[in-house]
């Protein structure tokens, strides 16, 4: 359920990205917040929902800045059946707590800085790892699909699978 709900948030973030009308330079700076940026895309359903599930709204509408890695809806759906319902349940609100936090990192870490980098320290307490293999950049086991969503409190990064703290 948990991977579900981080595709979904993949998925959410991807069809943002893919969906909205960015210029070079621009990256969505007119968009509002990073959960304003996910609602509007559209491909972020499940990832707003666990955002707003895990009591996280108000803290991603706050100043930041926050770089998040967001699994779009089909990053979601890769998750076991029946692992998005399990996390979206309000006894299990501390363990999806904890995934969606593995996903963001303090402070605004645009993509050629996110590539110079070998691990970020995310705000779960967790790291996660970066790498570049054949140039595709990898954190953890999900690939980044699109990078540098611009938010007023940060910026977004999509990625295709759910990744999960250990």
């Amino acid at each position: 359920m948990f991977k579900r709900i981080l595709i979904i948030i993949t998925v959410m973030f991807s069809t943002l990205v893919m969906l909205s009308p960015v210029k070079a330079g621009d990256h969505g700076m007119d968009k509002g917040d990073i959960v304003d940026v996910a609602v509007e895309n559209g491909s972020f359903t499940t990832l707003v929902a666990a955002v707003k599930a895990a009591g996280l709204v108000d803290t991603l509408k706050s100043e930041g800045p926050f770089t998040v890695f967001a699994p779009t809806d089909d990053a979601f759906a890769k998750l076991p059946d029946g692992t998005v319902e399990m996390l979206l349940k309000p006894e299990n609100k501390d363990k999806l707590v904890a995934i969606l936090t593995y996903h963001v990192v303090l402070g605004e870490v645009m993509a050629a800085d996110v590539v110079k980098l070998d691990k970020a320290k995310t705000v779960q307490g967790q790291d996660v790892m970066i790498a570049v293999k054949d140039n595709k950049v990898m954190v953890n086991n999900a690939q980044v699909i699109a990078t540098d969503v611009k938010a007023s409190n940060g910026v977004i990064h999509v990625i295709d699978t759910v990744i999960m703290p250990k």
